[in-house]
């Protein structure tokens, strides 16, 4: 039978494994199609896979059930899983405040967390330190982000970003978090509640489901 949703993903990609969370924690049926980087045969920047998504990255989500409706940006997919999908507010509350609550974390790691550790793992990892001052200033913006969660965390008090609960605020950092061991950051040690947080969110049935296809790179000391 054939499956609601088709999601473009990438093995290592954060981004794509985002939405695959909050397929999972919803009980939405989806098939994961890998793409991979560049303009060979089966990667993202191929007019065929351009039809898609005309940015040429992933992910991209399509609803069949919805006439193929196509979606690209992780975070437009994840508000449309949840304002469509989420009917008993898991993951997405129902009044505005709560929900602005949310998205206030929500487009924190859009905007801040997840484009600022790319740089870093860009400049520090993938192109081999070569610029050190770029280098030094995306990991110094990481860590800073790393205490701003940390504060959020020891704030609440509750073991979750906001309303007590797992909501896609949390589940938006989570491939994220889980990439700084890249960085050399070790989680335990330096911000240990952002770490439990991590590991609350893996013990989750849904988080555990999606991770099939995950590929992890090896750390800066392996």
């Amino acid at each position: 039978m054939a499956k609601q949703f088709t999601l473009y993903s990438h093995p290592v990609g954060p981004n794509g494994w985002k939405v695959a969370q909050v397929l999972c924690e919803l009980g939405l049926e989806y098939e994961t199609v890998f793409k991979d980087f560049g303009d060979g045969e089966n990667g993202m920047k191929t007019s065929e896979y351009e039809k898609i998504n005309p940015n040429g990255r992933i992910p991209a989500l399509v609803d069949h059930s919805n006439n193929d409706f196509i979606i690209w940006e992780s975070g437009a997919i994840i508000l449309y899983l949840v304002k469509k999908y989420d009917t008993e507010h898991k993951l997405y509350p129902a009044s505005l405040e709560d929900q602005t609550l949310v998205d206030t974390w929500f487009f924190f790691q859009m905007t801040g967390f997840g484009p600022y550790t790319g740089q870093a793992v860009w400049f520090k990892v993938l192109t081999g330190n070569k610029n050190v001052e770029a280098s030094d200033r995306y990991v110094a913006e990481v860590h800073r982000m790393c205490k701003v969660l940390s504060g959020q965390l020891e704030k609440e008090a509750t073991g979750w970003l906001v309303l007590g609960k797992c909501t896609i605020a949390d589940l938006s950092f989570l491939q994220w978090v889980r990439f700084l061991y890249r960085l050399g950051i070790d989680l335990e040690k330096e911000y240990p509640l952002v770490n439990k947080w991590k590991e609350a969110m893996l013990a989750k049935p849904g988080v555990k489901a999606s991770t099939v296809g995950e590929v992890w790179p090896a750390g800066p000391t392996e």
